[in-house]
């Protein structure tokens, strides 16, 4: 038996996939398509229709499209994804979240703490997905949430939420080393990678912070000694610095500048593509199916949106409703029942800036073949 795949299928092109496509049905759009069963398992799936539909609708505001994907104006933003929190310190933590999509453009961002009766704790500008939550009690659990708010002033569902911890308070007046080590790497036109040697101190590194000409831009927890920084300009020199900070908010000095400048124009910003990108198909109940695998690509922050770009047509594309894989990711859906018939498929990610990362390497597929 196959692992249940907890993801949400967004918008599926499916027929692009299958030379006998089924049609939409009456009061259905595309953006979710029914894929017709094999007869043996119509019967077993119907329960499951009516719990995934109940799911979906409640879901369907999170899955990441654009206006300009459907046309849909009018529609509330959707629910940030990605979000984490990470203890900056015994007092503060750090909150970061995926670009939502709206159908206008996004305002802002609103950051709730608490569960039941939720608190709006910060209002964060659209051109940022983080914040520091600060004045927290040391050794505490938190729970955030964050809300998008578009320009005409419509507040959409909040997005999942996430728990954190702050570490115990302790008696320290000592800061962190200054990192040594600072490296950077070009990564393409829009991102680039920073490693650097981890800092000693006394009691223990909760944080690094990375700061752009002497502006904080992110932030990652103190067991990482590598940021990928994305949401770039093409072209453009920048400077890097890390600060290394522990549980009593002493800072450590800032390292010696890394100073990197991003590739011209657009490319194709390999670095981003997932990798160990695997395509295989196998037959079930006289119907054939697609098997996917691969590793998302290393950034910071969590992929929870896919593409996947069949015979060179979108076909479908697909959010992780729960938590998102990591380490390797694993997805499968019906092409048709015919034999002999090839395909063409690879996948890209949704970057944490809301941008599209690059395309996998291509991948062809015939069905009835082993």
């Amino acid at each position: 038996m196959r692992p249940r795949q907890d993801v949400i299928l967004v918008r599926t092109n499916i027929h692009a996939a299958s030379r006998s496509s089924a049609p939409l049905l009456k009061g259905e759009s595309d953006l979710v398509r029914r894929i017709p069963a094999p007869a043996s398992r119509r019967r077993r799936a119907l329960g499951r229709v009516v719990a995934l539909c109940v799911a979906a609708s409640a879901l369907l505001t999170a899955c990441g499209r654009s206006a300009a994907d459907d046309g849909d104006v009018g529609r509330m933003p959707g629910a940030p994804t990605g979000v984490t929190a990470t203890a900056g310190s015994a007092t503060s933590v750090h909150v970061m979240w995926n670009a939502a999509a709206a159908a206008s453009d996004i305002a802002g961002y609103e950051v709730y703490q608490g569960t039941a009766k939720a608190k709006k704790v910060k209002d964060v500008p659209a051109s940022e997905r983080m914040v520091d939550i600060t004045r927290l009690s040391p050794s505490t659990t938190y729970v955030f949430t964050v809300r998008a708010r578009d320009t005409e002033g419509r507040l959409g569902p909040p997005s999942r939420s996430v728990r954190v911890t702050t570490p115990a308070a302790v008696a320290d007046r000592s800061a962190p080393s200054r990192p040594l080590g600072v490296r950077g790497r070009v990564m393409g036109s829009r991102i680039v990678q920073l490693s650097w040697s981890p800092s000693e101190d006394d009691r223990k590194v909760v944080s690094y912070e990375i700061h752009q000409s002497g502006t904080k831009i992110h932030s990652v927890g103190g067991n990482q000694t590598a940021a990928v920084i994305t949401g770039l300009r093409p072209g453009t020199r920048y400077s890097f610095t890390v600060r290394a900070r522990d549980a009593a908010d002493n800072f450590s000095p800032a390292s010696a500048p890394v100073r990197l400048t991003t590739a011209p124009g657009s490319d194709d910003g390999r670095a981003t593509a997932p990798s160990a990108f695997r395509a295989t198909a196998h037959r079930k109940d006289g119907s054939y199916y697609l098997d996917l695998s691969w590793v998302p690509p290393r950034v910071d922050g969590v992929v929870t949106q896919y593409q996947i770009q069949l015979d060179g047509q979108p076909a479908t594309s697909l959010v992780w409703g729960g938590t998102a894989p990591r380490e390797k990711a694993s997805y499968s859906f019906y092409i048709g029942r015919e034999a002999g018939v090839t395909h063409r498929v690879r996948i890209r990610a949704m970057l944490p800036d809301g941008t599209w990362g690059a395309f996998s390497p291509e991948r062809t597929v015939t069905t009835g073949r082993p």
